[in-house]
């Protein structure tokens, strides 16, 4: 009897220490992994995958809707999820051999990014960049029209804001705080200064003239946003089509998850 309760008693311990080791060695869901300002294993650093496009982090600058950097970019990076990231290097490497690059806008975005969005939205006093990015908008019908919402894909971190630049790309002024506003459906020569070809709109307009496929935008405009969007859409990403500049890449690796890690190099640090 002694030497079966012994032989029962090493059983059971070895039972639990497979128990153990299979908690340990399987691997736990990417947000369980997430640590406070970093992103979890899945994100990266755009440069690290693909250093030849070019990046303009709006939201890192006062050049906003808002008037101000958004809560949240303490860098001007752009991190997304690894599959978003290298379909934009596959992208970026048949643009290159056309005389074109991509440039960024924005990428992964903070949900804390959104909420000062909102707070924006809701506040009706504060209209300084309505002479640019919504002139002909009623800041109350902000959200009735869809331009603000709670929520936004690109917290999700698959989603992109870019446009096509022609090579060799010539550098953007900085904005000066307080310069005068030009509607951002102004002729490209009239509105702000921006190295990208001519899509019909300024970046983060908004105004019907930004849908994708609005009639109004014809020639070369209309040509230029038909060549990103099939250049894109070659590689898995999917238009809004509200917003000429805005894609998702397909599926999405975190669908249904909104994250709130900074904007920072360090949390993507390595990758």
């Amino acid at each position: 009897m002694t030497g079966m309760r012994t032989a029962l008693r090493a059983l059971a311990t070895a039972a639990a220490a497979a128990l153990l080791a299979g908690a340990v060695l399987s691997p736990a869901p990417a947000q369980a992994r997430a640590q406070p300002g970093k992103a979890p294993e899945g994100f990266v650093a755009l440069r690290s995958v693909d250093p030849a496009i070019i990046q303009e982090m709006r939201y890192t600058t006062a050049h906003t809707f808002l008037g101000e950097r958004v809560d949240g970019y303490r860098q001007p990076v752009c991190i997304l999820t690894r599959p978003a990231a290298q379909a934009l290097h596959r992208a970026q490497q048949r643009l290159l051999r056309q005389g074109y690059s991509l440039k960024v806008y924005d990428c992964y975005r903070p949900q804390r990014a959104v909420d000062h969005f909102v707070r924006w939205a809701k506040d009706p006093g504060d209209q300084s960049m309505k002479g640019e990015f919504y002139p002909r908008v009623d800041k109350s019908r902000l959200f009735e029209d869809g331009y603000i919402a709670e929520k936004s894909g690109h917290s999700r971190g698959s989603t992109v804001d870019l446009t096509l630049v022609r090579l060799p790309a010539l550098p953007t002024r900085p904005y000066r705080p307080g310069e005068r506003l030009t509607p951002c459906f102004a002729p490209k020569s009239e509105r702000f200064p921006d190295n990208s070809v001519d899509m019909g709109t300024g970046y983060d307009c908004f105004d019907t003239l930004s849908h994708t496929d609005d009639p109004r935008i014809q020639g070369v405009q209309r040509a230029n946003r038909q060549f990103l969007k099939r250049t894109l859409a070659e590689v898995g990403f999917v238009n809004l089509p509200e917003e000429w500049w805005h894609f998702t890449h397909k599926p999405e690796l975190f669908p249904d998850t909104y994250f709130d890690f900074p904007v920072d190099r360090r949390a993507v640090a390595g990758r």
